[in-house]
């Protein structure tokens, strides 16, 4: 790899040199060998905050985050983990970025690469994030769009394996609508060598060349077939961003694939849930699974600021 000569060059204060800049688009853009790297320093990360432990080498970094969608946990964990790792963001809402408003992508990926470090963006339209990267000579990260919500994907993993040790070779159950999660889910199953079983109803699967790309995912005829003897089951909403408009037609449509503790028993007797928050209990899951010891979504969203602190600095350091 070429070493970058921009203001991603050699660092004065710590000696680094870095290498040409990275974006993280999908889960895809690393190995994995990198990723499987990035969720072992998520936790390593954890356990210094954890001891109190300062630990900045974002010192005089900025981050760029812009948000066409609305956001909380993404938001929180990127906007905390800059400041714990001694560097600064920047919030952009609809109102405040001229992305895709009046100023051509291109324009605004080369203007804010003049001012920032590193920008993350929130947006329905993947080619935008993949526009705005390729103008952009600052890393870009896709904080979700309607394609992949890769950064959500290191936060799970890091959760399952703190609790359950490596997920390669394991069974993992996805069950609901085939959309960026499920997509995400795929390409975490061929990076990280898991078994994806996915349930969806006619009309929702995910991308069909997507999965043809993944040897370790299929899709199986019922949300219990899926389930069976799982390590892991998630979910996700049966309305996501862009589809609120949906939402009564949709309950109909994703009767029976609801996720609740009867389910779970046909999981393995140590499986763990996930689901990616925010949840619609009654919908997607029962009211009382969050409260079923097999559940860590909690933990998964605290993870997210562990993980994406390594992802930061990762793309920042080049290691």
């Amino acid at each position: 790899m070429t070493k970058a000569t921009s203001r991603l060059g050699g660092d004065k204060d710590t000696g680094i040199t870095m290498n040409a800049k990275r974006d993280f688009m999908t889960l895809l853009d690393f190995s994995s060998d990198e990723l499987t790297s990035l969720t072992k320093r998520a936790s390593e990360l954890k356990q210094l905050r954890k001891r109190g432990a300062r630990h900045t080498p974002l010192t005089g970094k900025t981050l760029a985050m812009i948000f066409q969608l609305s956001s909380t946990r993404t938001r929180v964990a990127f906007e905390a983990g800059m400041n714990e790792l001694g560097g600064h963001a920047i919030f952009l809402s609809p109102n405040d970025s001229q992305l895709g408003r009046g100023e051509p992508i291109s324009d605004t990926a080369q203007v804010l690469s003049e001012m920032v470090d590193i920008v993350m963006i929130r947006t329905l339209s993947q080619d935008d994030i993949e526009t705005f990267a390729a103008h952009a000579s600052v890393p870009v990260i896709n904080a979700m769009s309607s394609r992949f919500h890769p950064c959500q994907l290191l936060a799970d993993v890091q959760t399952f394996e703190e609790h359950r040790g490596p997920i390669t070779g394991k069974s993992v159950a996805f069950v609901g609508d085939g959309y960026n999660m499920c997509h995400s889910y795929i390409n975490a199953a061929r990076q990280w060598g898991f078994q994806l079983k996915i349930a969806c109803p006619d009309g929702h699967r995910p991308d069909q060349a997507l999965l043809d790309s993944c040897n370790e995912a299929s899709l199986v005829e019922s949300p219990r077939e899926a389930v069976e003897k799982a390590d892991l089951v998630v979910t996700d909403v049966w309305s996501s961003m862009g589809h609120e408009e949906e939402a009564d037609a949709r309950l109909a449509t994703f009767d029976g694939y609801q996720v609740n503790p009867k389910l779970l028993d046909f999981a393995s007797k140590d499986a763990l849930f996930m689901h990616c928050l925010p949840a619609h209990r009654g919908e997607e899951i029962s009211e009382d699974l969050f409260s079923d010891p097999r559940s860590v979504v909690f933990d998964e969203a605290g993870n997210r600021l562990h993980s994406q602190k390594a992802l930061l600095e990762f793309l920042l350091q080049g290691r």
